[in-house]
């Protein structure tokens, strides 16, 4: 099956409610592991979070026509909410029949984790399902800004529940130590190392080894990795800690969504305030000292100008070629 996967807000203008927890941290972490474990169980994952944006509608309107043409089957879009500090639980909104049966199914699975059931809920006024051709469905995990949520709230047990509503199944994400292989959790089907045509084509451990050596990312003893094509203790270390930079789910298995995050960082050249978030700011906020929240704001933007400083740059705060050139090179 196709999923389109939209991880709510993350695009500023486009950000998302504050509480006890940030609701843009939150929708990142949960839909990156359901991007993971959907994929782990066989599925396709289309990503419908646009890099930037001008404005919400801009933001909004690209994730749903990254649904619409890439003729997603459903369509789910990650949020959580926020009140009085005293509302609490899970509801989940949708407008046709098909989208109501499958947000019945996955708000059926979060209540089992203690979230009070607020039921499944018309979602004709919400654009991104009034405008999306495919069954779809607005998932409110819970209340950021209620404390009762939050101490139930786990970003592992939340991705299972939604996974578990939408397919029945739950992902298997553990690795064979013995050979640090993925246990693929299909029959027949092939491990994470499936080619993306829309990426780059190469997803050899090699080219692996290379991107992580590319972007410094080094394994659990700092080390650079040896480029031997070898899918060891080394490799796996630096590739969970890619992993946790930019909000994947740590597995240290390269799988289609830390590829995708891979090639997202290898393929930009600019970065100028607001315009990009997600996994390349985490990245850049990582390699300059900066709170890897992913996004641009007042201390990311200090952070890289004392960069440019300490390597002789314009103090500008952007992301220029030469300013990447001393990042990535």
């Amino acid at each position: 099956m196709k999923f389109g996967l939209d991880i709510g807000h993350n695009c500023p203008p486009d950000s998302g409610a504050k509480g006890i927890k940030s609701e843009n941290k939150l929708t990142m972490e949960v839909g990156n592991k359901v991007i993971a474990k959907l994929e782990n169980l066989g599925h396709t994952v289309i990503a419908c979070k646009p890099n930037s944006a001008r404005t919400v509608n801009q933001s909004l309107g690209s994730r749903c026509e990254k649904a619409n043409s890439n003729r997603v089957d459903i369509f789910v879009s990650i949020h959580f909410n926020a009140f009085n500090g005293q509302a609490n639980g899970t509801e989940v909104f949708a407008i046709s029949d098909a989208g109501k049966k499958v947000a019945q199914k996955v708000l059926d699975e979060i209540v089992k984790l203690g979230f009070f059931n607020r039921g499944v809920k018309s979602g004709s006024h919400l654009y991104v399902l009034r405008r999306t051709n495919m069954p779809g469905i607005l998932i409110e995990c819970c209340f950021i800004d209620s404390a009762k949520d939050i101490q139930l709230y786990d970003g592992e047990t939340m991705a299972n529940a939604i996974v578990a509503g939408l397919t029945g199944k739950v992902a298997n994400t553990s690795v064979n130590p013995a050979s640090d292989v993925p246990v693929n959790p299909v029959p027949n089907a092939p491990v994470n190392t499936v080619i993306d045509e829309e990426q780059n084509k190469d997803k050899s451990i090699l080219r692996l080894q290379k991107a992580l050596n590319r972007l410094k990312i080094t394994d659990k003893n700092n080390r650079t990795l040896v480029e031997d094509n070898s899918m060891g203790q080394a490799t796996s270390s630096a590739t969970e800690k890619f992993q946790r930079i930019v909000g994947v789910l740590p597995t240290g298995i390269a799988g289609n969504t830390t590829w995708d995050a891979l090639n997202q960082i290898l393929a930009k050249r600019v970065v100028q305030g607001t315009h990009t978030s997600g996994v390349i700011i985490r990245y850049l906020q990582y390699r300059v000292g900066a709170d890897p929240d992913g996004i641009y704001g007042p201390q990311t933007e200090a952070a890289i100008k004392k960069f440019q400083q300490q390597n002789g740059l314009t103090a500008d705060g952007i992301i220029g070629a030469i300013t990447w050139q001393k990042l990535v090179g």
